[in-house]
């Protein structure tokens, strides 16, 4: 080892987090914020930067504002969606039913509103890394995209990696997810036969607002249906039970 080289271990490794927004006095309270709970925070004011930041280190989770002056944060995050598959936080002024359904559909992994409660923020961004692995372990120590870790689940004409999170044909053809539809289908597919309200779908995919958007769920099953179901209109694998929600009706195995 190079004398002076310091070395991230698990132990003094802490996740860096990039917040995208043009406003100073925002980008500074979430750094103040994130970095007392022990987050490496930068930020930068524009979709340009916030790629040169993403060429030049890597980053555990993107905090992207929605209402960028000079650019829609929306297509900001579907670009970055079409290169990354960095967890990503919208963050908006705006509670408009549509833009939540846009954007985690489209590419994000929560959405949070303004004013922001410290105390939310902190526990939200840690709700995202949860779900992508171990945080606590340093980049270099991750399992490599060819040995991820996780299950391999087949039902039907699929299988779901859920270390790659990857779900392709059992002929190999990759079937593209947004990260909302995968983490909805991983959960059905690790529960099959089992009965969910949206209620219960909301808790188990993101973490809720306070106001319950049980659309929301209604808009991922419509889009899991058509990639995945033989026939849409009557879907083999997601069922509805009426009055109580949806369940999983195919035999799962693992493999």
């Amino acid at each position: 080892m190079h004398p002076g080289v310091i070395v991230e271990t698990r132990q003094n490794f802490k996740p860096r987090l990039l917040v995208v927004d043009d406003e100073r006095d925002m980008v500074a309270l979430l750094q103040d914020v994130l970095t007392r709970a022990g987050f490496e925070v930068d930020g930068v004011d524009s979709g340009a930067a916030m790629r040169e930041a993403l060429a030049r280190r890597p980053y555990q989770l993107v905090l992207l504002d929605l209402r960028l002056r000079a650019e829609d944060g929306l297509t900001v995050a579907r670009e970055l969606r079409q290169t990354s598959s960095v967890p990503l936080i919208m963050i908006s002024g705006s509670s408009d039913e549509t833009d939540r359904v846009l954007l985690l559909e489209l590419a994000a992994d929560d959405f949070l509103l303004k004013p922001l409660s410290s105390r939310e923020l902190v526990a939200r961004v840690r709700a995202v890394l949860r779900r992508y692995g171990d945080v606590a372990a340093p980049a270099a120590a991750l399992p490599e995209p060819d040995a991820p870790r996780g299950d391999r689940l087949r039902f039907g004409n699929w299988v779901l990696d859920t270390g790659a999170r990857d779900l392709r044909s059992r002929s190999g053809t990759p079937c593209e997810l947004t990260p909302g539809e995968f983490r909805l289908l991983e959960v059905f597919v690790r529960h099959p036969r089992r009965v969910w309200s949206r209620d219960q779908l909301l808790e188990q995919t993101r973490s809720l607002d306070t106001e319950v958007f049980d659309r929301t769920v209604d808009v991922l099953i419509l889009r899991l249906r058509r990639k995945i179901e033989p026939n849409p209109r009557h879907p083999q694998f997601i069922c509805t039970e009426r009055g109580m929600g949806y369940v999983f009706a195919a035999e799962v195995v693992r493999v």
